[in-house]
């Protein structure tokens, strides 16, 4: 499903493979359905056949000023079908390399959710690391693409988290969605890191950071 809004263009992507089964995500998805002037793509809904359609995708994000990547944590990274649609629709040529500016000075934001508590994501915790530490891919896929990556909003042990500390991050993401750009941190942020991509480090003709190795 896709419900758009150019009156004030956010894109909201989002992923989840079983929603029925969603305690947190499936209500971040309702809220951005329910927003004024949002876009919402539900990955798994749009794309069940891993389709994707990539012109159409590039045009909401070329209409877009803040991206939305919605997304519970997989592995330390994210759903199949949401990495997917990074390979593909954020091609070289486009999203990034020598004359791409398709996706300069927009934002990127991620707001996800874990199921390990915050205290699992510890040097001493069974996820031996901060979570921070799981980010630096979102990081530079936003800096090669010339966004600013925003401060992530992330919901820990959501697979046990009460309903009221659900129901106040639900309520914290719509407000954040109804107040952008207005967020006070973002005056503070860096700008964007400049991520040039030499043509001698991409043959032509190659459609993904990887190509054809």
């Amino acid at each position: 499903m896709v419900t758009e809004n150019q009156s004030h263009p956010i894109y909201v992507v989002a992923a989840h493979p079983n929603w029925r089964n969603s305690h947190v995500n499936r209500q971040i998805r309702h809220a951005a359905a329910s927003a004024e002037g949002v876009a919402l793509c539900d990955l798994y809904e749009s794309y069940a056949d891993y389709a994707i359609d990539v012109q159409a995708e590039q045009e909401k994000l070329a209409a877009a000023r803040l991206v939305v990547l919605v997304h519970p944590v997989q592995w330390y990274s994210m759903p199949a079908l949401l990495k997917l649609w990074l390979d593909e629709v954020l091609s070289y040529g486009w999203a990034y390399g020598h004359g791409a500016k398709a996706l300069q000075g927009k934002d990127l934001w991620l707001v996800t959710s874990t199921g390990g508590p915050e205290a699992s994501y510890h040097p001493q915790g069974y996820n031996r690391y901060f979570f921070d530490a799981f980010l630096p891919p979102y990081e530079q896929t936003a800096a090669l693409c010339g966004m600013r990556f925003l401060p992530p909003m992330v919901l820990h042990g959501a697979h046990s988290a009460p309903q009221a500390d659900v129901e106040s991050h639900v309520a914290t993401f719509a407000e954040r969605l109804r107040s952008y750009p207005e967020w006070p941190e973002l005056a503070e942020l860096e700008s964007t890191a400049t991520c040039d991509v030499p043509d001698a480090d991409r043959p032509a003709g190659s459609a993904t950071l990887q190509g054809d190795l």
